[in-house]
């Protein structure tokens, strides 16, 4: 493999003077990004890989701030700051408690779209974040938002929680993604013990919801007016939605969890049932048997099904010119697999596939395209890394 000298990761503003009090101490090094791979060859461009931070407690989601700064969920409850400028990572006060146990914790977190983060505090500076809340000896996935002012994590909001509580541990789903309108769109996972939940209208187990910014029901809603359903669903029949995110063109796209075998891609639309368990392209995890019908009337196939045991999480749009032939394709993780994905979607279909990474990283859990039109991994790991992937010279 020829080798290049690596795209330098960028310097950004140091701003936020002042915020003791604020933080608790890390010992997360993040002084110097370091180079995992100088030139790796794809089909069309060459990438660097550098890791920008590590040391996070299986972190599980990344934002990025206006001044160039990374939030980091880590699904031990904690929320983390990294400044690239300096090396300093910190925990930020503030959180709630959450129910840590098996696959739950602090889970996604995502910045409203009109996020400004003026001197006194944008009114829309607010820090979307999803959790599974503890319930006693159970849990349930929730939608909180907590005000960013002046540099400090403020007043705490709590938008939505699931209908019902259920056994702690699997899965929560938890991604979000906001629509052109201005809705959020969040997954939750059929919580794994009773897979026919996610074919109950009257429960908002496996499914995707459609929320306002503050929580509510928009008018306009699918199963708004139908007594039958509640009314956040926005499509059913979803097994673990870990991978999520709209393109440019407003299209909502989803990565799935099946069981054993059998990880989906999927076009989320307004009232669509996407058919677990009813219909599934995996097995059963003791008996390794088929799940359920290949198609059925009503149910919505997937668009694509992953070969072998993917374990998706983390789903982007590459939308900048710098990628060149990337651009507009998507890129998928994988948890079990360690690999990262190219998707090259035509007329709604998946035209093309290529393999970027298997393995140089670990177990990516996230996916995301950051202002300097790189691209950032998050790995699943005790120790896990956040990772900066850049069109480097041949």
């Amino acid at each position: 493999m020829n080798k290049s000298d690596h795209t330098q990761h960028p310097l950004h503003p140091a701003v936020w003077a002042g915020i003791s009090g604020l933080v608790l101490a890390s010992a997360i090094n993040t002084a110097n990004a370091e180079v995992v791979q100088e030139s790796l060859k794809t089909d069309h461009l060459n990438l660097s890989i550098e890791r920008i931070a590590d040391g996070f407690e299986h972190p599980w989601a990344v934002a990025f701030l206006p001044d160039g700064r990374y939030l980091v969920s880590e699904r031990s409850g904690q929320l983390k700051l990294v400044d690239p400028t300096n090396g300093e990572t910190s925990t930020l006060e503030g959180m709630p408690e959450v129910s840590a146990r098996g696959q739950g914790g602090l889970l996604d977190v995502v910045l409203h779209p009109d996020f400004k983060e003026g001197n006194g505090g944008g009114d829309n500076d607010w820090i979307y974040f999803t959790w599974s809340k503890p319930e006693g000896n159970n849990s349930r996935s929730a939608l909180s938002r907590i005000k960013w002012q002046d540099g400090e994590l403020g007043e705490i909001e709590h938008l939505f929680e699931q209908d019902r509580a259920s056994g702690p541990g699997r899965h929560y789903g938890s991604r979000l993604a906001w629509l052109p309108d201005g809705t959020l769109l969040m997954s939750i996972g059929d919580r794994g013990s009773d897979p026919p939940r996610a074919q109950a209208s009257d429960d908002h187990a496996g499914s995707t919801l459609r929320l306002t910014a503050t929580g509510g029901v928009p008018d306009d809603n699918p199963f708004v007016g139908d007594d039958t359903t509640l009314d956040e669903i926005y499509s059913m029949g979803n097994r673990n939605i870990q991978g999520m995110t709209v393109l440019s063109n407003g299209e909502a796209w989803a990565s799935e969890h099946g069981p054993r075998t059998g990880d989906e891609l999927n076009h989320i639309e307004a009232g669509n049932n996407y058919g677990w368990p009813k219909v599934s392209q995996g097995n059963d995890y003791a008996t390794n048997e088929p799940i359920g019908e290949d198609s059925l009337p009503g149910m919505v196939d997937p668009v694509y099904v992953f070969a072998g045991r993917f374990a998706p999480a983390g789903l982007a749009e590459v939308t900048s010119d710098v990628f060149g032939e990337w651009q507009g394709n998507l890129l998928a993780g994988g948890l079990g697999s360690e690999k990262l994905l190219r998707l090259r979607l035509e007329e709604g279909r998946v035209a093309e596939e290529e393999l970027i990474l298997q393995g140089e990283v670990g177990r990516i859990r996230d996916v995301r395209q950051g202002a300097d039109d790189a691209i950032y991994l998050l790995t699943d790991d005790p120790q896990g890394g956040l990772y900066r992937l850049a069109p480097s010279n041949p």
